[in-house]
């Protein structure tokens, strides 16, 4: 597999991607991108520097009139063209997801696929951003407010999903006409440069869109940061290094959107359909294997079927296959580095050590890579972490409840507020539980909330702004209002 790895990554760009061209670092730096389904080494990429994110924002500038310029139905079409391309790219593109992050090779087809539609999506949206001609309530002038591009954007996007993540954020700001700097995470550095690849051959023009490896994230982003030509942050990751951005923003008023962390309740009442329940619960908790921040974090069983829901589930999570991210059997790929697994194995060992019972799994499998059993805990106690703190992992702790208002106050337990799921065969109640709820984003007798036509974002510690939907692109305009006499 390492071979194959290797043969793959040399055709890739693994330089920086600035002013349409492939640039070394600016001191010759490189970092390995590592499989972690072996240990690895799959391809070594360029380490940006702060003087490369400069030059990156210096070309983002040169090319952002002629881009904020361009009619919003070409703009479209580049985007369509994006999409068409990356679709007819979709193994390749998977083949490499699975091998720098790790996810089965159904996860990284499924995410390619949705990744793609942003682009779709947003190529229509790029002519449908209205403004607005009214009378002044005197009467004595009209109201014209039109959109314009907020200016240069710099994206920072995580590992878990890096095409996905990468185009719910590119395929806005272009339409909008904006341009910018991609900052992937250093972890999944090889599927953004491929994206950039895409988007030359669909018509981007050269300088609207760069990206920029780096390992010395911090410094790098600031320096863009800091630059005043910089006008929109949009960063998807964790609350704590978003608290952090959010404050370097501030030296400069940047306009933000964070999509942060996630610790989402997975709700299923007395009268749920069982089968659907448990399907449902299989895809929010097993996606990419836990590490999604929509992952359901809590589930939290009516304690009459509990029994029942958790003896399906365990089934259900013990039967999974795990293995490399690349091989087709896989349902279950490694974690993405060391560090992860070894958060997950902490949280599951504080839960048992308080009082939850292991219904299944609670290991960690003796392979080379970063692997960790899927797991059911069941009697998790009130006190346990892993029901304060995000997983990220392949793990479900099983809490039961008796009533209506017990389900939404331990919901609402958490600082963070992205998303929950509720199963009920009661549509009335499920839509009054979940208006109860404080969370952005409710999964209503289904698993999966992602849309590229929805607005996609969280209240509370979860966030600020949203992606995905007509939202998503008013996000990369600025209004303008002009009071007008004719």
């Amino acid at each position: 597999m390492l071979k194959e790895s290797k043969e793959r990554a040399g055709d890739l760009l693994t330089d920086l991607y600035i002013g349409g061209k492939a640039v070394a670092a600016s001191d010759g730096g490189r970092f390995d991108v590592i499989d972690p389904a072996s240990g690895e080494v799959i391809a070594s990429v360029a380490n940006g520097t702060v003087d490369d994110a400069s030059a990156a924002v210096d070309a983002a500038a040169a090319a952002a009139a002629d881009w904020a310029a361009t009619a919003p139905r070409e703009r479209g079409e580049i985007l369509r063209r994006a999409f068409e391309l990356m679709t007819a790219d979709r193994e390749e593109l998977a083949t490499l997801i699975s091998l720098e992050n790790g996810k089965s090779l159904a996860d990284a087809r499924s995410e390619v696929s949705y990744a793609a539609e942003f682009f779709r999506w947003y190529s229509e949206e790029a002519v449908r951003i209205e403004g607005v001609v009214v009378d002044a309530p005197s009467g004595s002038n009209r109201i014209l407010v039109t959109r314009r591009p907020v200016g240069i954007c710099v994206l920072v996007t995580p590992w878990n999903f890096p095409a996905a993540m990468a185009t719910r954020k590119l395929a806005p700001a272009l339409a909008a006409g904006c341009t910018a700097v991609l900052k992937p995470a250093s972890d999944t550095p090889l599927t953004a440069l491929a994206l950039a690849r895409i988007l030359e051959s669909a018509g981007v023009p050269s300088g609207v869109v760069n990206v920029l490896p780096a390992r010395r994230s911090g410094p790098v982003v600031s320096t863009i940061l800091h630059d005043e030509r910089v006008r929109k942050l949009s960063f998807t990751g964790s609350t704590d290094v978003g608290r952090v951005l959010l404050r370097e923003a501030s030296d400069n008023i940047v306009n933000t959107s964070m999509e942060l962390g996630g610790n989402a309740p997975f709700i299923v009442f007395g009268d749920a359909d069982l089968d659907a329940a448990v399907d449902g619960a299989m895809v929010a908790k097993m996606r990419n294997a836990g590490e999604a921040c929509t992952a359901a974090n809590r589930f939290y069983i009516e304690a009459s079927i509990a029994n029942e829901f958790t003896r399906r589930l365990a089934e259900r999570m013990n039967a999974l296959t795990v293995g490399p991210g690349s091989e087709e059997a896989t349902e279950v790929g490694p974690l993405i580095n060391t560090a992860a697994v070894d958060k997950v194995d902490e949280l599951v060992r504080d839960a048992v050590q308080k009082g939850a019972r292991i219904a299944t799994g609670g290991t960690r499998p003796e392979a080379n890579g970063y692997f960790y059993s899927p797991t059911v805990l069941v009697d998790v106690t009130a006190d346990a972490d892993i029901l304060g703190e995000e997983i990220f992992g392949p793990v479900a702790p099983i809490v039961t409840f008796e009533t209506d208002d017990d389900a939404v106050r331990l919901a609402n337990q958490t600082e963070y507020g992205l998303v929950a799921y509720v199963y009920t065969a009661d549509l009335s109640r499920g839509l009054r539980v979940g208006e109860r709820i404080e969370a952005g984003m409710i999964g209503l007798n289904r698993g999966l909330v992602s849309d590229p036509a929805a607005p996609f974002g969280g209240f509370k510690q979860s966030g600020v702004g949203r992606e995905g939907g007509h939202e998503g692109v008013l996000d990369y305009t600025e209004p303008q209002y002009f009071a007008v006499d004719w």
